[in-house]
């Protein structure tokens, strides 16, 4: 189960939800150097606070990163993983001049595709156990 410390509160909700995202470049290029993959991480930290959500982890390798993202009912994820690539595309590409010239056209960073994958909780068959086991009033 969820850590007592990963729960958030909002006006109206109790949370706690986290995500595994993984980003690969495309055609999985193996561009990335360990300057590259530092200036990745702190653009997307700055993305995740304008999100209001906390990037609780964030490591990669030559072609790809993976993130450990704490976010908000209210923020949708597709939207969030939208501005990560996106944000972190144009500013690489403007800082750096081997991610800018490694791309046909230097077009974009990131392959269109992502994973995505919720983290944290109780097991499914735990959950489904306990609903199922939920009394009903009477009729």
């Amino acid at each position: 189960m969820t850590d007592q410390n990963d729960f958030r509160t909002g006006r109206h909700v109790v949370y706690a939800m986290h995500a595994h995202l993984v980003f690969i470049t495309t055609y999985r290029h193996p561009v990335f150097t360990t300057s590259h993959l530092d200036r990745t991480e702190q653009i997307m930290r700055d993305v995740c606070d304008d999100f209001e959500t906390q990037l609780v982890e964030f490591n990669g390798a030559d072609n790809h990163v993976h993130l450990l993202v704490h976010f908000p009912p209210k923020v949708t994820l597709s939207k969030l993983v939208n501005s990560l690539k996106g944000v972190s595309s144009r500013l690489l590409r403007k800082e750096f001049e081997d991610l800018r010239v490694a791309y046909w056209k230097g077009a974009r960073l990131w392959s269109g595709s992502y994973f995505a994958g919720s983290v944290g909780g109780a097991p499914l068959a735990t959950m489904r156990q306990y609903i199922e086991q939920q009394t009903r009033p009477p009729r």
